[in-house]
């Protein structure tokens, strides 16, 4: 699911007009840096897939609580890019509807294997690997080490994205729609997920 929101971000940055799809961190500090500049259209085009991605979260969290699993967002999720790739509607609506799904995935699954992991950004994933990596080093840390198993997912989390994103790169001079790459992803996680172990679906209530 990393290499996922990796290939949606490449692609959308290369051909949606330097806009992340995914990265909402990354769309913020372009959009300020727009408005240090006087460019306030600039930076409303940097901050519109916020407006997508939010709604698309709010509604993968309805889903699983009407439904009590991921499979229809991922489905939905996977729908709706691989849509995207067949119909011309500019690359301002494009990216906001990528977006969109970008936001579903970030709320469909957050958990993997008890841990708590998001699948469209990898900052918060490559802190918490550098606290995992002290704490194993620091003979007298007072907090207990995640498991060698915790570590090697959160170190696969951010290499999954960054092979999504040159994966990306990768596919746009050579693909008309390469967004239908991330679209059979998502699918070969909700067929093959069952047989590997799905991930733990996220909580519907606070402990």
């Amino acid at each position: 699911m990393t290499v996922v929101a990796g290939i949606a971000d490449s692609v959308g940055y290369i051909t949606m007009g330097g806009v992340f799809a995914a990265n909402m961190t990354g769309n913020t500090v372009l959009a300020g840096i727009d408005l240090a500049k006087g460019d306030q259209l600039g930076a409303w085009y940097h901050l519109t897939p916020l407006v997508a991605f939010f709604p698309g979260a709010m509604l993968a969290r309805a889903l699983h609580l009407l439904l009590k699993g991921p499979t229809v967002g991922l489905l939905l999720e996977a729908a709706i890019i691989a849509a995207v790739g067949f119909v011309d509607i500019g690359p301002e609506p494009s990216v906001m509807v990528v977006a969109f799904a970008m936001g579903i995935q970030a709320s469909v699954i957050t958990s993997f294997a008890g841990n708590s992991v998001s699948t469209v950004v990898v900052t918060s994933t490559l802190a918490r690997t550098a606290d995992t990596v002290v704490d194993r080093l620091w003979p007298s840390a007072t907090v207990k080490p995640p498991s060698t198993v915790n570590t090697l997912l959160l170190t696969l989390t951010w290499t999954g994205y960054l092979l999504g994103a040159l994966i990306g790169a990768l596919l746009v001079p050579r693909m008309a729609q390469p967004l239908l790459v991330p679209a059979a992803l998502l699918l070969a996680v909700v067929l093959l997920g069952p047989l590997f172990g799905s991930p733990a679906p996220r909580p519907t209530s606070a402990a």
